[in-house]
């Protein structure tokens, strides 16, 4: 059993992986800035303002591994890489194993390609926070003495589609694969408690069906 603390744990990616990890025997505990309108049972929920000074470091405490799940949208949109690098310090400190739920933009569409965030085509309502995303990669990689997992989804992925639970995915690289298919929200949060347990891989992976 390990200590799991997701962070943004009442959204859809962390309220899925919280909701798998208590279910496979985890001790759970969900940081958000409110309390969820439905709990889910097992797990225990802590609110409190991420962005503030000290809080990474209460986050991080008693954990065995972090799960940052939050996106740069609304009060974060602009200040999570912040909050994600007082994060990374925080569990550096402390030897807990972070991991960074990222975004499809993210990814390459071929290898040494540029991400696909920083293509022409991609769309310009998801430029700001793929791009914001990909620097919290990029600052993860820079860091040494750091346990660290960074998982992109998916291009499908997300609350607008979130499929079925088979209980299979699949696991790539930074490259997307090019048969690479939509994963259902509880299959990714499989996939992360998975890694979580088994600690497979490190840097930056992608979940597909």
């Amino acid at each position: 059993m390990a200590r799991i603390t997701v962070i943004g744990g009442t959204g859809y990616t962390g309220g899925n992986i919280a909701q798998v990890a208590v279910a496979r025997g985890h001790e759970v505990t969900s940081w958000s800035r409110t309390l969820p309108v439905e709990p889910a049972d097992g797990v225990s929920y802590e609110t409190a303002d991420l962005t503030a000074d000290g809080v990474a470091q209460r986050v991080v405490a008693n954990a065995d591994v972090v799960v940052s799940a939050l996106s740069p949208r609304g009060p974060l949109e602009g200040a999570l890489e912040g909050v994600d690098a007082a994060l990374a310090d925080a569990a550096s400190a402390a030897g807990v194993r972070l991991v960074v739920i990222g975004g499809f933009g993210s990814l390459r569409p071929a290898p040494d390609a540029p991400r696909i965030a920083e293509g022409d085509d991609f769309p310009a309502a998801y430029r700001a926070e793929s791009l914001e995303m990909a620097r919290i990669l990029a600052g993860l990689q820079a860091r040494e003495g750091l346990d660290w997992l960074y998982v992109s989804p998916s291009g499908g992925y997300g609350a607008f589609n979130p499929g079925e639970a088979t209980g299979s995915y699949r696991v790539g690289g930074d490259v997307v694969a090019p048969d690479a298919g939509d994963v259902s929200g509880a299959d990714f949060a499989l996939a992360v408690v998975e890694e979580i347990e088994n600690a497979a891989h490190t840097g930056h992976i992608s979940v597909f069906g």
